[in-house]
């Protein structure tokens, strides 16, 4: 028999529970091992923190009481490991409809400038906050998976089948996930509900689904102007500065007193509903859209109008510098003109610009022409496309809607991320008739990648909590043939709306 009867204070009693008797003590063993992902860890099989965190992972999940659920750590030869786990439907749900759930377990490295007492690898809870690299992004993901499911099953609500991929290098642009998609393609099946637990949330206060997330262009720019470095006093005013030069290539792609992108092909057409998500977004949150960056006394946000440094971080390209080499510490500079400077460059690109495409443009602008014939070189680690949501179809809109209500008390927002996530553009290619929840536990202050990042326990007991009504709502939306899945499955074609959120 199906159930389709969904209780939600059963949802959160049962979610809150498992949050605080297990996955809590879980994501604090997770933060001790510093699993960084391999673009910061180039001996990471040798180092065997991957391993660890994939096991720690790996023993909690086969210990649930999960009827029929199967697990694997697939592991293809060169890359990192992949967790793959398959619920079967329940309690009347169809197993010719899917869910995938997805989630990384790979970090991004220590960073300074902690709190005193706080570290990286050092999980400290404070209040509801708990502090450590990788307990929100994303170590929580596979926890709130399967507790989402749990609690359905626990109050008898049935469920569709559902496959958790819990990725290994997302933090180094996914470039192991696609090989690992088409190897497992026959048993994930096509998904009509893609659910990601990688994003942000504009506050701890409601549900916030991910509309839109930018691409990027990044890697090593390095400019050479001598065989060695030589005395400033004596070569200064006759040779360049590899310093001068990187500032003067810079300038062709950023404008220094606005930060805007000078390369035109790097912009795109802002769609008008993704501007009104964004004015919307600036009401909701007014200061907060820049409040919950830790401003030096007396500094202000590169604009006073909020909804444009919504549209700022969500839709428009923007440079960061992330790294230099080639510069000795204060302590240790001489006199010396140096032979070289390099820098690291994180170009976001707008969700809906080809990323290769992107990182061409980058090439063409830096390398044309090299001010005094300079040798100038750029490396490109990472030209990855961003993803921009179709319309969401009238059965998510409610779920989400009514999953914030029930779990918040408040209406669910919808917001474009700055950030990547390239799996999401991947999938949104592969499975084109699939409906999209990307959403996260990612707010204010809680400083992903930077130091003193920490995940908010309620809103992770929320989201997961939301997730579960969103899958009993799917299942509705499935029996009623109002998923795009089961109209494939049946009409032998992919058909119907494309929605995400």
């Amino acid at each position: 028999m199906t159930t389709n009867h969904f209780d939600p204070s059963q949802a959160r009693d049962f979610v809150g529970a498992k949050w605080d008797a297990e996955i809590v003590p879980q994501l604090v063993e997770y933060i001790r091992i510093p699993n960084k992902s391999p673009m910061f860890d180039a001996d990471w099989v040798k180092h065997g923190y991957m391993e660890q965190a994939v096991s720690l992972m790996e023993t909690w999940a086969r210990a649930q009481d999960v009827p029929g659920m199967t697990l694997e750590v697939v592991r293809l030869e060169g890359r990192t490991p992949l967790i793959f786990i398959e619920v079967p439907a329940a309690n009347g749900g169809r197993n010719d409809d899917c869910i995938l759930l997805y989630g990384h377990l790979d970090k991004q490295p220590e960073m300074t400038g902690w709190d005193e007492g706080k570290g990286a690898w050092e999980p400290v809870m404070e209040g509801d906050r708990l502090y450590g690299r990788g307990g929100a992004d994303d170590g929580y993901a596979i926890y709130g998976s399967l507790a989402a499911v749990m609690a359905l099953q626990a109050q008898g609500a049935a469920h569709a089948r559902c496959v958790v991929l819990i990725e290994a290098c997302e933090e180094s642009g996914s470039y192991d996930l696609p090989a690992y998609v088409d190897h497992l393609a026959e048993r994930i099946g096509k998904p009509s509900l893609v659910v990601c637990l990688d994003s942000g949330c504009g506050n701890y206060d409601q549900l916030w689904c991910t509309t839109s997330l930018r691409g990027m262009a990044g890697g090593n720019l390095t400019v050479k102007v001598l065989e060695e470095g030589v005395h400033s006093g004596d070569a200064s005013g006759i040779v360049p500065s590899s310093f001068r030069i990187i500032r003067e290539l810079l300038s062709r792609i950023e404008d220094e007193r606005t930060g805007r992108i000078l390369v035109d092909g790097m912009h795109v057409e802002i769609p008008a509903e993704r501007r009104q998500q964004a004015g919307k977004v600036a009401e909701v949150l007014g200061t907060e859209v820049y409040d919950k960056f830790p401003f030096l006394p007396g500094m202000t946000p590169m604009a006073s109008d909020l909804t444009e440094l919504v549209l700022n971080r969500t839709w428009r390209p923007a440079l960061s510098i992330t790294g230099a080499d080639g510069l000795p510490a204060l302590s240790s500079a001489g006199n010396v003109l140096r032979p070289q400077t390099s820098v690291k460059l994180s170009l976001r690109l707008p969700p809906t610009l080809d990323g290769k495409r992107g990182g061409e443009l980058l090439q063409e602008a830096l390398l044309k022409d090299p001010p005094y014939g300079a040798q100038v070189s750029l490396h490109l680690e990472k030209a990855s496309t961003g993803w921009n949501a179709p319309a969401l179809a009238p059965w998510l809109e409610n779920a989400i809607d009514q999953a914030s209500q029930d779990f918040f008390g408040k209406p669910a927002m919808y917001m474009g991320e700055g950030g990547t996530i390239p799996f999401m553009g991947m999938l949104g290619e592969k499975f084109p008739g699939a409906q999209f929840m990307i959403t996260g536990v990612l707010g204010p202050h809680s400083n992903a990648h930077g130091p003193n990042e920490f995940l908010h326990i309620p809103m992770g007991k929320g989201v997961t909590a939301c997730v579960a009504r969103v899958i009993a709502e799917h299942n509705a939306a499935s029996l009623r043939g109002e998923t795009t899945g089961v109209a494939a499955v049946a009409g032998g074609q992919v058909h119907g709306d494309h929605g995400c959120c």
